[in-house]
């Protein structure tokens, strides 16, 4: 008994990572207009048509607790970009303010790098806006550290 009170009381101890369903885009615009400022229901229903099956290599998960949805990770394994051997990208992670400390992102992470590590993948990367110090911090906290490449751009309109 002591046991199972430990579980339900950790952070995310009742917490479900699956593959994200049309019922749950609704939340997921919602938590990623409450981090962006901008709802984009067009681009997250495109998001669920290309990664929501997942494919061989593409995934988009949600995190679910109490029947509602606390968090979702994007992501997919992409191979020789930048000259890279095939590696694991996140391009997409939230998670409302208020389920932040509770390890949700941490699980999503967990869950999507498995899945990269079980299709052969030893490595995962991401793109952070140099001023998003939140997702920086999280994405630290994980073991990640500058990669071997350095993104450029320029203005072209």
């Amino acid at each position: 008994m002591h046991q199972e009170m430990a579980m339900l009381r950790r952070p995310g101890a009742a917490l479900r990572v699956r593959r994200a369903a049309p019922a749950d885009l609704p939340q997921v615009v919602a938590i990623d207009a409450s981090a962006t400022g901008l709802a984009k229901p067009a681009y997250w229903q495109g998001i669920l048509r290309r990664y929501g099956r997942g494919g061989a290599r593409r995934r988009f998960l949600v995190a679910e607790a109490a029947g509602r949805i606390t968090g979702f990770i994007v992501g997919e394994v992409r191979d020789w970009e930048f000259g890279s051997p095939p590696c694991g990208w996140v391009f997409g992670i939230g998670v409302p303010a208020g389920e932040r400390e509770a390890g949700v992102a941490t699980r999503l992470l967990e869950a999507i790098t498995a899945d990269f590590r079980r299709q052969g993948v030893t490595t995962v990367r991401t793109l952070i806006a140099r001023d998003n110090r939140l997702v920086l911090s999280f994405f630290r906290s994980q073991g990640m550290m500058a990669a071997p490449v350095i993104p450029l751009e320029k203005a072209i309109g």
